[in-house]
Formats: structure tokens, C-alpha cells, sequence
């Protein structure tokens, strides 16, 4: 296990490496002048312009510009914004906590909702009740966000009165729509897969021995059956949660909510380099941090994972 969990650290040390490349690399892959790109169409004077480019530290070599943006970075300093002239982990820290309250609400949701609907159509394979859920379930998965998120507000918010498509302050209420618009299509990821992971248990030799010794069909499926079926199911959502990060800047734009996608979309539009920087290091830290955790409880869960 020891030797497991250092290969496991060492990979996501090499991930974080390259994606803290690739953020630094951002505004030298711009084409021609990164200041010229970070200014846009705005006019500023030459004097304005060395002061940016020397606030951003662009005039040193390029080893030397990485390795003051890693020490930096490794001091919880992810540089400064332009446009507000803020410290861009202080504007990070101020919209994770809404992000993050976000996207742990909508996992619950995609897990019941795609949890049941994969088990049901298990259950009933073959039957009409099997058909009608896998085709829930391809429509949940077809359904782009923005769409889906426009309908909900146009009936519940607008036609019925129940919902607010926006909420102001800390009204959880405000959370059931942008939640559920999140948690659909990967919901229906977890149904197919739970489905298929369902009927390959119900199939093994070993679940023929265990009716055959008597035990009810409900502590069949629920003792004996679901755990095995759920380690796939674990596996998924892992890879799923980084698809809702990605979602709730497409959700939270459209509910007008605040978080990290919609303090993206801002730093895309105003070509803050420094804040985009910031956000897709920090969105992939917490990503690879999961997706290790998940790894490691995986392999602990399954020795073979551990001896290949």
C-alpha cells in the first residue's frame, strides 16, 4: 500500500507540474504582444504599457518568469488582477465558497437521480420500464446546461411562481434550480453506468450460489449485489465532478449567480490573464486533489488495483 500511495503523490505532483506550465504558458502563447492582447483595443500610452509589462514581470527571461510564478505560487500568491488591481487568490477565495456549495448539492442530486434510474432499468432489464429510463437518461445526457437551465426558469421561476431564478443573499431556495440544471446530464452518465455495472454483478456465478441458498431477493440486491456495483459508480463520479466544475460556469452565468464561473467568464472578457491564470490552477488543484483521494480509497477498497 505504502508504495501505491507514492506513486499515486508522485503522478499528481507531475499533473499539477504541467498544469502549472501550461497556466504560466497562457500569456506567452497569446499571438504577438501579450501586453498589447491584455489591453485589448484600449489606448495607452508606451509608459503605460512598460509598467504593465514589467508588473507582470515579462521583460526576464522565461526560466527566470516561471520560477518566480511557481515561488510565488507555492507562497499562496497568484499574482495580481489587472483590471482591479486585487489580489487574485483574495477574489478566488471570496467565489469558491459559492462554486463549491454549488457543486455539493448537485452531486447528491446526480447520484439519486442517476443511481436510481440505472438500478430501476437494471432491475426491469429488457422490459418497457428499462427502455423508458435508458431514454430519460440519453436525454438528461443530451440536453446542453443552457437550454435546460433557460426551460426550468422559464416554468418554474417565470410561468409557475415556485422557484426564484435568482436568489438574493443566502436563500437556499435560490440553489434548487441552478443545482438541478448541473446535476442532470451527469446524472445521466451515472444511470448508464450504473445500469451496465448492475446487470455485469446480477450475471456472476457466485450471485446464482446466493439465491440458491435461500436468502430474500431484496438482501440479495442490496447486501450482495449494489456494493459490488458501486465501485465503478464511485470511479465515475470522480471524473464527473470535474465536469460539474466545468458546468457551473455555464449554470452560473445563465442564474446569474456568483462563483467561480461566472468570475471566469469576467477574466476571459476583460483579458485579465493573471485571474485566468489563477482560477484554471486552482480548479485543476482541487480536481487532481479528488481524483487522488479517489484513487487511493479505490486501490484500498480493490487490491488488484494496487498490485497492477
Amino acid at each position: 500500500m505504502g508504495n501505491y500511495l507514492l506513486r499515486r503523490l508522485l503522478t499528481s505532483l507531475l499533473v499539477l507540474f504541467g498544469v502549472s506550465v501550461l497556466t504560466f504558458s497562457m500569456l506567452h502563447l497569446v499571438p504577438g504582444d501579450p501586453v498589447t492582447a491584455v489591453m485589448g483595443r484600449q489606448a495607452v500610452s508606451r509608459a503605460e504599457a512598460d509598467e504593465l509589462r514589467e508588473r507582470l514581470g515579462l521583460n526576464d527571461p522565461l526560466p527566470v518568469q516561471y520560477w518566480n510564478y511557481i515561488s510565488r505560487v507555492f507562497q499562496g500568491d497568484l499574482g495580481e488582477s489587472i483590471r482591479s488591481k486585487r489580489p487574485v487568490s483574495e477574489m478566488i477565495a471570496e467565489q469558491l465558497p459559492s462554486t463549491a456549495q454549488l457543486t455539493l448539492v448537485a452531486i447528491p442530486l446526480a447520484v439519486l437521480f442517476g443511481g436510481s434510474l440505472g438500478l430501476l432499468a437494471a432491475l426491469k432489464r429488457g422490459t418497457w420500464i428499462d427502455t423508458i429510463t435508458m431514454s430519460i437518461a440519453i436525454a438528461g445526457f443530451s440536453i446542453p446546461n443552457f437550454w435546460l437551465g433557460i426551460l426550468l426558469i422559464m416554468i418554474f421561476a417565470v410561468t409557475l411562481n415556485w422557484l426564484p431564478s435568482v436568489a438574493p443573499g443566502n436563500d437556499l431556495r435560490g440553489l434548487i434550480l441552478p443545482a438541478i440544471t448541473l446535476a442532470v446530464a451527469e446524472g445521466a452518465v451515472i444511470a448508464r453506468v450504473t445500469r451496465t455495472s448492475m446487470l455485469e454483478v446480477l450475471d456472476q456465478q457466485y450471485m446464482t450460489t446466493t439465491r440458491s441458498n435461500g436468502l430474500k431477493e431484496r438482501s440479495i440486491l442490496f447486501v450482495h449485489a449494489l456494493p459490488n456495483a458501486l465501485i465503478p459508480v464511485i470511479t465515475i463520479l470522480d471524473l464527473q465532478i470535474g465536469f460539474l466544475l466545468v458546468g457551473a460556469i455555464v449554470v452560473e452565468t445563465i442564474f446569474a449567480r456568483q462563483g467561480l464561473g461566472r468570475l471566469t467568464i469576467t477574466a476571459i472578457n476583460n483579458r485579465d490573464f493573471p485571474l485566468v491564470q489563477g482560477i484554471v490552477l486552482v480548479t485543476a488543484s482541487i480536481y487532481v486533489l479528488i481524483n487522488t483521494i479517489t484513487d487511493l480509497t479505490y486501490g484500498f477498497l480493490d487490491p488488484r488495483i494496487r498490485l497492477e
